[in-house]
């Protein structure tokens, strides 16, 4: 599971007396704690929230739980695999993975599967849809068409009927700008391997991407939540070492190519904490913002940038005992404000109350913008009943609604994001005794596996030897 080459911040081993602080508790950063207490390092781990978990927590309303969006846990990389079973024990189980995309007011199955495709597209359509995906494989093979944007790959891989259908409504529904200023270097790992061929095999013959993430049929989950794996991961962590939530660092303080520590705001106000080697897995500009004193010119405008996407969540809880049978339903169309739901006893029979269930919706936005302004009130009217409009639920099941808000949930890769993320590297290089790590620490897309590796390289580089030794 070596990640080590997507991480140019390669630096000197750790000393065994030294101190690590580990900025962010996600899975990044608790991997990386979690193998620093296993070989006997001090460490400290700082979470800016109130929980660990980062994006992948579970929450709590009452009896009813959910996590930020749903979270499956797959991987390719066996040692991590055996690694979540004996973390997590009897806390895991398989589940089987049902997803829909509700569109012009049917739903179709995903991944694809070609006749309920023809029933709901009509024969016309999906014509077009085959026409224009051999069109492109056409150009492919004779070597034309460059792909800059999401739209270029899109476009190159499924087709552009395809992609009017589907991706491009809901990919700027998800994002907030054009495809066209959505990097290729995104959708090209998010989506890696799969195309109409791929999704049109798997349909008919079974055969092929069962090894594509997009593409699996099961996942494992425990039992209360994804958030469970960060918590065993910082109750193993807290044998020895400590992890401290609702501490925020506020200012990363350096000197000359070392950081000597930070100031801390937590539940007794500010205070400082030294460190002789630092791991870190916030948003790489957030990072680089918070140095004293502050980076180059030049640095601090390529960290201002780099965007992240937020995202609102609305929970619905109603007296029923279920409302769907799918894992995920995705919602690409822009007359519909919120993007995909999900229903967490479809995940885990533990995540509701027996006799009733919840609906998480997920709205995608900026900081700021209309939706992340609207008060809780009107959110949870509006998702009730754009829920109720749907078919989904009726007004009278409603017994209650918690809205949450998420900054920062992903990083945006617009066009030209390498560029500015380089230059930061670039700098951040010259500091011998820091590493990142993670999605927003690495400013990349990360599933759930890759999180945890990246945090467990950080953690084998540092020490020159391997988790679990």
């Amino acid at each position: 599971m070596d990640l080590s080459a997507e991480n140019p911040l390669k630096k000197h081993k750790l000393h065994p007396s030294d101190n690590v602080v580990v900025l962010g508790g996600g899975l990044a950063g608790l991997a990386a704690g979690y193998s620093l207490t296993k070989a006997g390092v001090g460490t400290t781990v700082l979470e800016a929230g109130p929980v660990v978990g980062g994006l992948s927590r579970t929450e709590r309303v009452g009896d009813f739980l959910y996590d930020l969006g749903g979270h499956r846990f797959f991987t390719k990389e066996k040692d991590v695999d055996d690694f979540i079973k004996v973390l997590m024990g009897d806390e895991l189980i398989e589940v089987s993975r049902s997803s829909k995309i509700l569109l012009r007011g049917r739903f179709f199955n995903y991944p694809l599967k070609p006749l309920n495709a023809i029933s709901g597209l009509g024969i016309p359509t999906v014509a077009r849809i085959v026409a224009d995906y051999a069109y492109e494989r056409a150009k492919s093979i004779l070597g034309n068409g460059k792909c800059v944007s999401l739209e270029d790959w899109v476009v190159k891989n499924f087709g552009r009927t395809m992609f009017n259908i589907y991706f491009k409504q809901y990919s700027e529904k998800v994002w907030g700008i054009d495809c066209q200023r959505i990097s290729e270097k995104w959708v090209a790992k998010r989506i890696q391997g799969l195309s109409l061929w791929e999704a049109l095999k798997n349909a008919f013959f079974k055969i092929g991407g069962k090894e594509i993430p997009t593409l699996v049929d099961t996942f494992f989950y425990p039992r209360l939540g994804i958030g469970r794996l960060s918590d065993r991961l910082a109750e193993e962590i807290e044998t020895k070492n400590s992890v401290l939530t609702s501490s925020k660092v506020v200012k990363v303080h350096r000197d000359g190519n070392r950081i000597t520590g930070f100031t801390v705001s937590g539940p007794s106000g500010e205070s400082r904490i030294d460190a002789d080697a630092v791991v870190s897995t916030i948003p790489v500009n957030t990072l680089v913002t918070m140095m004293e004193p502050p980076p180059p010119v030049d640095v601090r405008e390529a960290a201002a940038k780099l965007r992240f996407r937020d995202l609102l969540l609305v929970t619905v809880m109603v007296d029923k005992e279920n409302v769907t049978d799918q894992t995920w339903i995705y919602i690409p169309e822009k007359t519909i404000p919120f993007g995909r739901l999900h229903e967490p006893k479809n995940w885990s029979p533990d995540m509701a109350p027996e006799g009733k269930s919840h609906l998480v919706v997920e709205y995608f936005c900026f900081r700021g913008d209309d939706v992340w302004n609207t008060s809780d009130e009107e959110l949870s009217k509006k998702t009730v009943e754009g829920l109720e409009g749907l078919g989904f639920i009726k007004g009278d099941e409603v017994i209650g609604a918690e809205v949450l808000r998420v900054p920062g949930a992903y990083p945006l890769f617009e066009v030209g994001f390498e560029e500015h993320v380089q230059r930061l590297f670039e700098w951040l290089e010259s500091f011998e005794n820091l590493r990142v790590a993670g999605r927003s620490g690495m400013f990349q897309y990360y599933n759930m596996d890759h999180a945890i590796i990246s945090g467990f390289e950080v953690a084998d580089e540092m020490l020159g030897n391997k988790v679990g030794e």
